[in-house]
């Protein structure tokens, strides 16, 4: 398959029905669905399945441009899999889903075990190539491979922890903050669009999602630039989305809460951690914590002025060039 044909197949995003599925947090997400793109074939074999997992506010075709820049075309089955809460997989805009205050926080060990059985029961796969995520894609990856470490052989983490750190879980505060703080906020949902309390959440996430140096490089006010670059993005979900979103965010942690030393020893899975210089949400020194603790992982360090976003850039020949330079090596190990 070409590039250009993998490309024109992006868009498709198909449903994979789950039925009735029990969360960890003890609610049950009735007739279930999860949102997915496949681009590529697979090998008689089955072995050469890439599984991406979606980041905050991503739904599955948003990632369809790495096919080509991050991975071969010719050689790689990628399914990119939303996560619960996208609102392209079963979310609260859906009306089966409530939030942290009706008692619903999805985990990313929900969101593992529903990836399993889209890949076992749609790709007769259980064992992918890799697992590659950026952001909170990210922290599926490590997820799964602590979750289920004799099913996964390799992991890619970009820009992304094992534990949400406490200064991150600042960052998410605020912005959950910022949109319950909204005068139409009514404990469980909008009564009507929250517009102020997205423009706040909207400038606090621009601040901390680029670096200080890109910052330097816009050529019009920051305001407005948050206004046409960043906000239509957020407007397109419904904010309760957003919100569930960050909850799982906020519990993110592979150890539960227990010792993360021991949880990340376990992983088996060849593993690349791949940080940016500019990061403020994971910094280069918290990803190579996480590297320590992994048996053979291999940290690499991205240099880029797009901080966190350096890790998505789907703009971005430079980084780019780098992320399939790793990806590569991994691949051929």
């Amino acid at each position: 398959m070409s590039s250009a044909s993998a490309a024109a197949e992006a868009p498709v995003a198909q449903s994979f029905r789950l039925g009735d599925v029990p969360l960890s947090c003890g609610q049950v997400i009735p007739e279930a669905q999860l949102s997915y793109v496949a681009l590529g074939r697979a090998n008689p074999e089955r072995s050469n399945l890439i599984l991406v997992p979606t980041s905050y506010g991503a739904r599955p075709a948003d990632l369809a441009w790495m096919l080509g820049p991050i991975f071969d075309p010719e050689r790689w089955l990628v399914v990119i899999a939303g996560m619960f809460g996208n609102g392209a997989s079963s979310s609260p805009s859906h009306g089966a889903m409530g939030l942290a205050e009706q008692g619903w926080v999805v985990h990313h060990r929900d969101n593992v075990l529903a990836q399993q059985r889209l890949l076992a029961q749609v790709f007769g796969v259980e064992r992918p190539a890799l697992i590659y995520g950026w952001s909170m894609g990210a922290q599926q990856a490590y997820q799964w491979a602590v979750q289920a470490p004799e099913m996964v052989e390799r992991i890619c983490c970009v820009c992304g922890t094992a534990r949400t750190s406490p200064h991150n879980r600042l960052f998410l505060l605020s912005l959950r903050q910022a949109l319950t703080a909204d005068r139409h906020w009514n404990g469980s949902g909008f009564d009507a669009p929250p517009e102020q309390g997205l423009r706040t959440y909207g400038l606090i996430y621009a601040s901390w999602a680029a670096s200080q140096p890109f910052f330097r490089t816009i050529g019009q006010p920051v305001e407005q630039h948050v206004e046409e670059q960043w906000l239509p993005h957020y407007r397109r979900h419904d904010p309760r989305d957003l919100i569930a979103m960050l909850d799982t965010w906020l519990a993110h942690d592979v150890a539960a809460g227990g010792d993360l030393d021991a949880a990340l020893a376990g992983i088996q899975a060849r593993t690349a951690v791949v940080a940016a210089d500019h990061d403020l949400y994971f910094t280069v020194e918290d990803m190579a914590a996480d590297a320590a603790r992994i048996p053979g992982a291999e940290l690499h360090v991205l240099r880029s002025r797009l901080g966190h976003r350096a890790g998505n850039p789907h703009s971005s020949a430079p980084e780019q060039r780098e992320l399939r330079r790793i990806v590569d090596g991994l691949l051929a190990a």
